[in-house]
């Protein structure tokens, strides 16, 4: 039963936070106290008069609504199992009750078949598809949740869960009792009296919808609920394979309802229906009066109410928590302690809050908070369904806006050994943003705003008194997208040194499927919703405002929060890197190659306009050239951009394919993969995919690039992101460079457009076939190792073996079909794939892979043990410990466990790939500054370095460069680089 707590709290002042710093009062307006005295006097709450309020759960439709609420992002343990239907359950009765406080409650599961239907239609729910793996799995783990609860669990051999429930419902109702139904499935509508109401829990943290007498007969326009089960005979439910009448759907059943009043008063009345309705009715009517019987719910079931059954009582907390811990549910416990604990304790006190480490998880208030590795967007019912946010949670936000004081915190900043810092501007363009502020904070709850002059000579002041603690070697320095920082600071030689923690590239590193934003990461580890940009600016366009035009304690309040948040994902992140063995990876990898990457976009690249303009229209010339050729072919003129006419002149009139798809909206499917499997069929498939490569290099590349040109410096400036590709891999944006074509001589000469400065060359540094040279690494294949150790063309040595002939003797062709299978075996290519791409036939493919692994033998064993350890352990590893989760790994989808096996496989060799280019290129960038070159690292494109060196440095840069990318790793497989330099990019690679 529960309790009622009442508190008393006696306030005194308290020292203060922090040294004597003449600081304006905090903005909340609140001073800070400590409790002394705190009485706690508990009574038992059993108030005679309560409402008897009993909550009837649908197992399954509970259980099935919180498993594909999770399906895009499936909650899975650090061994691979999928918990995402027992979270979704678990975490919705913990908030019901919490939030309802019901008296009594039960959970009803369907028991077996329901024969009391199916005795009488066999195809009753025939149509469903088999559950889930993740939920059968769910079943045994929930049961043992809701043991060590207390909560009864039922369920009758024969009957569903809806029988069961409507039996109780009523045999409560006669009790006294209100009863909610707590479920998403229209059909308990019918049950709906007075005392029992169907009780809809909202999806995704929306609001509940409960459903009384009134509500059920607005839905269904009817007179009664108990018109519902005449509702559902007339129009059938596809869900459980009920027929219903042909020809009826929703709107007609509920014209017939208003007219007729039910289905038995319908078929006496089918003379007043007309023409083929009024056939398929009458022709259907036996049918109709079939699917009323299996409609209605039986309220009859063999169970009994006993009152004290269902009595909610305080669950057995430690069983409770020895399995959450099983399944690590981290906080699941937190929120079922909380929805047990009396209502009075929710008194506020605002006090000095001490945070203290634990190898657990970060102790806050005496409770523990611990991170969650898989956690999740859809999640957010986690916590509570309601956020805390900056109006109701503990803080200290300061803004200190005069020299002295900002000296003062400066000189406590650098006593810390750990501070996160932030800044505020006026453009997500580093390049073009001026600073409006900065914030700092080293303690949860804590933070200082400094606000800067719109004057930069004032602002280059203010940065000198701060200069110390950037710049200060052994102080740990926290941000979120720490790069943006650290590239607007450089605009005002502000230098951020020293060891620095990125809280989203660590939360990457965690978990790099997911999503990384700080406000994200706030609602999902912290349940705080962070004060949004667009409360202060507006939403994004033209009509967005300036932070600078913000009041000052509204930026105080914004930009302090942003650093105490960060700083508090800091303390949940920087253990579970220790914890994952992340730590190395982390630390001397990817936070040094965040300060290459940031030199990188600053330096930026030249463009050619002219070049690109002339390149605009010779292509424009040779579309209109293609475009006359297609209209030859096709004996008529038509719009090369509509996929309508295209597929109507391509299927209807060339008959190109008698089976041809169509698209959901019924035209022709004519994507770039239907029309290459036609190629052969017709000369114009090769010109209208011709068309199409033209077109899209014009307007994504050569039209647009010179948009993208900064005025500042005249120069291109990507942005590379450490956290996209689950891979590892970089990713280019604004603009992408990595997706600029190199398979066609066309597509490459969009590089002739990246040109060195005056007095300079670009060099282009290319590893050669780095991932099968690292997939003979990791595998330990002999065969390839040796092939790779004497020089040898790896896809040449590679069809003499295959094809059992001399070295000498390999043709251009049987090495093309050697190189489709030694770069297919990565990406899990099956016989069929390389049958299309060599135009062998499918016999001949699966026999020329079966050969590829008796020449590699080992190969295979390793693409076998990486499959079973992903299945073991769920994740698969560089060869520096980079970690990608396989949440599919273990499903019963044969489509979807085949993409996580391929990935098991090729995950390691692309990861391990991106490794060792980051490797290399920390290397070359402490080479090029210790030897005090002038060479720029410019861009990264997939395995390819770009360059830019003064002509005097070319041969001593080229060595370097050369030196280090074949040294970033120690391998037994030589790791081989490719060195071009030219005036452009084209030249150089």
């Amino acid at each position: 039963m529960y309790l009622r707590v009442c508190c008393f709290v006696f306030l005194t002042p308290s020292r203060t936070l922090e040294p004597e710093f003449p600081f304006p009062k905090p903005f909340n307006g609140l001073p800070v106290f400590t409790p002394i005295f705190l009485y706690l006097f508990i009574i038992q709450n059993m108030d005679a008069t309560q409402d008897k309020r009993l909550f009837l759960i649908d197992a399954y439709a509970m259980i099935f609504r919180g498993y594909y609420a999770l399906i895009r992002n499936p909650r899975l343990t650090s061994k691979g199992l999928d918990t995402s239907a027992i979270f979704g359950f678990t975490n919705s009765l913990i908030e019901l009750i919490r939030r309802e406080k019901p008296t009594h409650l039960a959970v009803v599961f369907d028991v077996g078949q329901a024969s009391v239907r199916t005795d009488d239609f066999s195809e009753y729910k025939a149509n469903r598809s088999e559950t889930p793996e993740a939920i059968k799995i769910a079943i045994p783990y929930i049961h043992k949740i809701l043991e060590a609860m207390h909560i009864p669990i039922l369920g009758v051999e024969g009957y569903e869960a809806d029988d069961v429930i409507g039996t109780i419902a009523c045999k409560a109702e006669k009790e006294g009792y209100t009863t909610f139904m707590v479920t998403p499935d229209k059909d308990f509508a019918q049950l709906v009296t007075d005392k029992i109401k169907i009780y809809k829990p909202g999806l995704k943290g929306g609001d509940i919808e409960i459903l009384g007498v009134e509500e059920v007969k607005a839905k269904y326009e009817i007179d009664d609920p108990k018109q519902v089960i005449d509702f559902l005979a007339m129009m059938g439910d596809a869900v459980d394979n009920i027929p219903g009448l042909e020809g009826v759907g929703e709107k007609t059943a509920m014209k017939f309802l208003k007219e007729f009043g039910s289905i038995e008063n319908l078929l006496a009345n089918t003379d007043k229906l007309k023409g083929k309705l009024k056939e398929k009715v009458e022709a259907s009517a036996e049918r109709g009066i079939m699917s009323k019987k299996l409609a209605t719910i039986i309220c009859d079931a063999p169970v009994e109410f006993h009152q004290e059954q269902y009595d909610l009582e305080t669950p057995d907390f430690e069983k409770v928590k020895e399995v959450f811990d099983e399944i690590e549910f981290r906080r699941l416990y937190e929120n079922l302690y909380r929805a047990f604990a009396p209502a009075a304790v929710e008194t506020v006190v605002v006090s000095e809050v001490e945070v203290k480490q634990t190898p657990a998880g970060t102790e806050v208030k005496g409770q523990v908070m611990q991170l969650d590795l898989f956690a999740n967007f859809e999640e957010l019912e986690q916590a509570t369904s309601t956020k805390s946010t900056i109006e109701n949670n503990d803080h200290l936000y300061q803004f200190i806006n005069n020299p002295k004081a900002q000296k003062k915190l400066v000189d406590n900043l650098l006593q810390q050994k750990v501070v996160c810092f932030d800044t505020e501007t006026t453009s997500l363009n580093e390049l073009e943003a001026e600073l409006v502020g900065m914030s700092f904070s080293y303690k949860k709850g804590l933070a200082y705003y400094i606000p800067l002059s719109e004057n930069r000579e004032e602002v280059l002041q203010t940065l000198e008194i701060f200069r110390p603690f950037f710049e200060k070697e052994d102080l740990l320095k926290i941000a979120h997208n720490l790069k943006y920082d650290y590239k607007v600071l450089k605009q005002y030689d502000i230098t951020v040194k020293g060891a620095m923690f990125d809280t989203m590239i660590a939360h990457y590193l965690l978990n790099p499927d997911g999503r990384h934003g700080m406000d994200y990461l706030s609602e999902v580890y912290l349940n705080y919703k962070p004060v949004s940009i667009e409360t202060i600016i507006g939403k994004k366009g033209k009509k967005q405002g300036n932070f600078r035009d913000a009041d000052l304690r509204t930026q105080t309040d914004y930009a302090a929060e942003d650093a105490d948040i960060t700083f508090q994902l800091y303390e949940l992140f920087a253990p579970q890197l220790k914890k994952e063995n992340l730590e190395e990876l982390f630390f001397n990898i990817e936070m040094p190659l965040m300060e290459v990457l940031a030199k990188m976009e600053l330096s930026g690249i030249s463009l050619d306009e002219k070049w690109l303009a002339q390149e605009s229209v010779d292509l424009e010339n040779d579309l209109k050239q293609l475009e006359t050729k297609i209209f030859e072919l096709s004996e008529e003129e038509f719009n090369m951009n509509s996929p309508k006419q295209l597929g109507e002149i391509l299927f209807e009139k060339l008959q190109l394919d008698p089976k041809a798809k169509k698209t959901k909206t019924g035209q022709y499917a004519t994507s770039e993969d239907v029309l290459q499997k036609l190629s052969s069929k017709h000369e114009i498939i090769k010109h209208i995919l011709e068309y199409r490569t033209y077109q899209k290099l014009k307007s994504t590349y050569v039209d647009a690039l010179p948009s993208q040109i900064e005025k500042k410096d005249n120069r291109v400036h990507t942005n590379f992101s450490q956290t996209t590709a689950a891979t590892g891999r970089l990713a280019s944006v604004n603009p992408n460079l990595q997706n600029i074509p190199i398979r066609t001589v066309r597509g490459q000469q969009i590089r002739g457009a990246f040109v060195s400065g005056e007095g300079k060359k670009i060099i282009s540094a290319d590893y050669s076939q780095i991932e099968l040279r690292l997939i003979a690494e990791i595998s330990g294949e002999d065969n390839m190792i040796k092939a790779f150790q004497d020089g040898e063309d790896i896809h040449a040595s590679t069809a003499a073996k295959l094809f059992k002939i001399p070295l000498a003797e390999v043709s251009k062709t049987q090495r093309s079909q050697a190189k489709t299978v030694n770069f297919g075996i990565i990406y899990g290519q099956g016989a069929f794939a390389l049958a299309e791409q060599t135009g062998l036939s499918r016999t001949e493919a699966k026999q020329m892979i079966e050969a590829y692994f008796e020449t590699y033998p080992k190969l295979k064993e390793y693409m076998a043990e990486q499959v079973n350890k992903a299945r073991q352990v769920g994740y698969v590893e560089t060869i520096l410990g980079r970690k990608r989760h396989l949440k599919d790994i273990n499903s019963n989808n044969f489509v979807v466990r085949g993409h996580a096996e391929r990935n098991a496989v090729n995950a390691p060799v692309q990861g391990s790939a991106a490794d060792v280019v980051k490797l290399a290129m920390i290397k070359i960038d402490r080479e090029l500054e210790e030897q005090q070159l002038k060479t720029k690292m410019l861009l990264q494109v997939h395995d390819e370095l770009v360059f830019e060196s003064p002509v005097d440095e070319i041969d001593t840069a080229s060595k370097l460069i050369k030196t280090e990318m074949e040294s970033a790793l120690k391998t037994q497989v030589p790791l081989l680089v490719e060195i071009g330099v030219g005036d452009n990019w084209l030249e150089a690679h």
